[in-house]
């Protein structure tokens, strides 16, 4: 009997540590331009955001998984002009690093397209402390203009995570 229960018992820990924390999944958003691989299922929103004191709209995908969250926030711009392509640029890198009390350092990075090629991107990974309660946070992002959208994908987690799962998420960010 004590034989039988200490062998369910390993099968269960056994099978609940072959349960991922990250099931990744791809996600194609046709209406803002881009596929992701999600480590969970997204979920959608939406918020108001002023660039250079004109309103406009940021739509967010996210999941959680393994105490991070991943997101796409897709920006749509009045027009696609460099200078207002540069201002959403700079607006979401220095809100990044704001959140967590940082220098919105950020270095050049090519982001794929979908049908083949890269366009220039900016990349930037920062630290520090976010919310009421000050608890470190690290940020992984990628920033990319084209045409009338700006893009932001990011990580935001609470330690840093396997460059693995880094590079699962950013590697598969391509836009059409």
């Amino acid at each position: 009997m004590i034989g039988a229960a200490t062998a369910a018992l390993a099968l269960g820990v056994a099978l609940s540590a072959c349960s991922p924390t990250f099931d990744w999944r791809t996600v194609m958003n046709n209406d803002k331009g881009y596929t992701v691989d999600f480590p969970a299922k997204p979920g959608n929103d939406q918020r108001a955001v002023q660039i250079g004191g004109t309103p406009m709209q940021m739509a967010m995908q996210t999941a959680e998984a393994g105490n991070a969250v991943f997101a796409v926030g897709t920006v749509m711009l009045p027009d696609d002009s460099d200078a207002t392509q540069r201002a959403a640029l700079d607006f979401l890198r220095a809100g990044l690093a704001r959140n967590v009390g940082a220098t919105p350092d950020a270095h050049p990075a090519q982001i794929p397209l979908a049908a083949g090629g890269k366009i220039p991107g900016l990349e930037m990974t920062v630290s520090g402390a976010a919310g009421a309660k000050h608890e470190t946070r690290t940020v992984y992002a990628r920033l990319v203009a084209r045409g009338r959208h700006v893009y932001q994908a990011a990580i935001i987690a609470d330690q840093p995570l396997p460059q693995e799962q880094v590079d699962q998420f950013f590697s598969s960010f391509q836009l059409y």
